[in-house]
């Protein structure tokens, strides 16, 4: 079962404050790891393209996030594997693919569209009663359909997708869910060493600020 993470619904209308004091390990943040700090800075998301509000971060606060954050820091994507079935690994497999194209950002937004129904981008209550979409996703030759609109044909596809770079890649993110402790999505964890703790972000600002904050820690 996909496990949602409920964000703050004051990011909708934030004042975009920022804290008077620096951010605290074990409110603002958790320290998962004793990882050393990398050479290069670096953020990545967990997310599922099954968690509305996944779709909602991705369509309406990730431009903003990136685009505050500090230039040196690079921002990278991960699927999560909480399905645990043949459906759950093709859709893990189409954002590997993904990672290997241009147009990414549209691919990812197609994805969610296909699977919660494409209307869902405009930050609605995912929960209401009868609010239900039936997805599109129930193969690969389904998500094949999907990326064919953006001119990647099936062949293209099945040799990114069954590739051992792929493989590898989804094992990395499945132990990496594990070691992260990542439980619920979206999910940032930064430098492999830092979790975001979304419940206290009171806007879009603090989670740029304290993102920034964590990738430039020494």
């Amino acid at each position: 079962m996909i496990k949602y993470f409920a964000i703050v619904l004051t990011l909708i209308t934030a004042s975009f404050s920022t804290f008077a004091t620096p951010f605290v390990a074990g409110k603002h943040y958790t320290q998962i790891s004793n990882n050393m700090v990398p050479s290069e800075p670096k953020v990545t998301e967990f997310f599922s393209f099954y968690c509305h509000n996944c779709f909602n971060m991705e369509s309406q606060y990730l431009p903003e996030i990136k685009a505050g954050l500090d230039k040196k820091i690079t921002f990278d994507s991960k699927h999560v594997d909480f399905m645990n079935s043949d459906l759950g690994t093709e859709v893990m497999r189409a954002l590997a693919v993904i990672h290997e194209l241009d147009n990414k950002e549209a691919l990812k937004i197609a994805m969610f569209g296909a699977i919660q129904g494409k209307d869902n981008t405009g930050g609605h209550d995912h929960a209401a009663a009868g609010h239900e979409h039936k997805s599109q996703i129930n193969n690969r030759d389904d998500i094949k359909n999907v990326f064919a609109q953006f001119g990647v044909d099936a062949k293209q596809y099945d040799t990114v997708a069954d590739s051992a770079d792929t493989n590898k890649k989804l094992t990395m993110w499945r132990q990496q869910q594990v070691t992260y402790a990542v439980q619920s999505v979206p999910a940032f964890i930064v430098n492999d060493k830092y979790a975001i703790n979304l419940n206290e972000m009171r806007s879009l600002d603090d989670i740029i600020g304290v993102i920034n904050y964590l990738a430039l820690k020494q």
